[in-house]
């Protein structure tokens, strides 16, 4: 999957005072959302547990506890998955935040998603059951990947049995997982999606429209920038303070770390991709797919990496050209000098040049902290954008649009 040598991560894993419960750490957290929550920005999905057993789960969890990771995604129905997170937590329930699915079950040697209300019951109080404990943080809906599925939501059993989860304690919040950008948009102004676990990567930015990693020849047609209904969700999740959880960070099965299979024709490092994620305000945590104690020492790595490591503008050369000098809201170019939120600046004025002057955009940029208006052209920005716009000439337009 392209990770570092061993040599390396070894060395992560004793750089940053890893192998004893309450070491210190280097872990950077995050607020999730509005839950009251903070999460660490790099987290373990479930995924590696399916080849391990007992002995191996409970060193790989605990080393990720040491390490500070303190959140987990659980999709997986697997009896001896689920058995086996929960005898590595054993002790330690507290120190981890479990994010679990609803709707999923085990049937026939295999993982089902499900909307039907008693296999639903059945497969979530398994879960709690195997984990040894009677409550999860995060209740998710399982995969909603269109917007007939979400509509289908509204008013059913299974949704009702979500609410009343969340009522009786067993989920303290409520969250949605989506490959799709226009549901994702939907949870989260629905009112009631408090966390969403979204698919998030430089490749999948570029999907056109509603498209989904899985559509037929979606992958095949990436656009130059980032779609607009992407970046409306991670701006409405920044503004209305809902935690978006990543998955796919690294393209899914690793693509993006391979040149060969990379959708994008070169490859990214771990480093690049977590920091091309966590460059988004509104993202809680990166939740990764780690299959053993290697990879885990690899991922590590990030949190001691240089800014030269993580800096995913030398990797994504070749997208300047496509890109035209247009921005793509990454927030490269930050910190600007003056404190002022170039990319949300650039944001603001792309909506109201595109759509017109609205009070709410008039309303949005005056909420910021520093305005168009303070840019003082020192230029410290324009190396640091890696898709070479005009950031000087940008503010001077949004100055003269929205006034001080």
């Amino acid at each position: 999957m392209g990770k570092r040598p061993l040599i390396l991560a070894v060395a992560a894993l004793l750089a940053i005072g890893c192998g004893g419960k309450g070491k210190q750490n280097s872990m950077t957290y995050r607020p999730l959302g509005a839950t009251g929550l903070e999460v660490s920005e790099i987290s373990i999905g479930c995924g590696g547990f399916e080849g391990l057993d007992t002995a191996g789960s409970i060193q790989l969890m605990h080393a990720a506890l040491d390490s500070g990771m303190n959140y987990i995604d659980l999709y997986d129905a697997n009896p001896k998955v689920r058995s086996n997170i929960g005898a590595a937590l054993k002790g330690r329930r507290d120190e981890m935040i479990i994010q679990g699915h609803i709707g999923t079950v085990w049937q026939d040697g295999q993982y089902k998603r499900t909307r039907d209300l008693e296999e639903t019951t059945r497969g979530f109080e398994d879960m709690l059951q195997r984990l040894g404990t009677d409550h999860i943080e995060v209740g998710m809906i399982h995969i909603t990947d269109s917007p007939e599925e979400w509509y289908e939501l509204e008013g059913s059993p299974y949704l009702d049995y979500v609410f009343k989860l969340k009522k009786e304690g067993k989920i303290k919040h409520i969250g949605l997982s989506s490959h799709n950008a226009e549901v994702a948009l939907m949870a989260a102004k629905s009112g009631w999606v408090e966390v969403i676990m979204f698919s998030l990567n430089p490749a999948f930015d570029r999907l056109r429209g509603g498209a989904t990693p899985w559509t037929e020849g979606a992958m095949d047609n990436l656009q130059g920038g980032i779609d607009p209904v992407r970046v409306e969700f991670y701006d409405y999740c920044a503004t209305h303070k809902i935690g978006v959880t990543v998955m796919k960070t690294f393209g899914g099965g690793g693509r993006l770390l391979d040149e060969k299979r990379s959708p994008l024709g070169f490859a990214y490092t771990p480093e690049q991709c977590i920091a091309y994620c966590l460059a988004k305000p509104c993202i809680s945590t990166c939740i990764l797919g780690i299959d053993n104690m290697d990879e885990l020492l690899a991922d590590l790595h990030y949190l001691h990496a240089t800014p030269q490591e993580k800096d995913y503008s030398s990797a994504g050369h070749r997208q300047v050209a496509s890109l035209g000098g247009d921005c793509t809201y990454c927030n490269h170019c930050s910190p600007c000098t003056v404190g002022i939120p170039i990319a949300r600046v650039n944001e603001l004025l792309d909506k109201a040049e595109s759509d017109g002057m609205s009070e709410e955009l008039r309303s949005q940029y005056a909420a910021l902290p520093h305005h168009a208006s303070e840019c003082t052209h020192c230029g410290s920005c324009l190396s640091r954008c890696p898709f070479g716009v005009d950031i000087p000439a940008r503010m001077d337009q949004a100055a003269a649009l929205f006034g001080s």
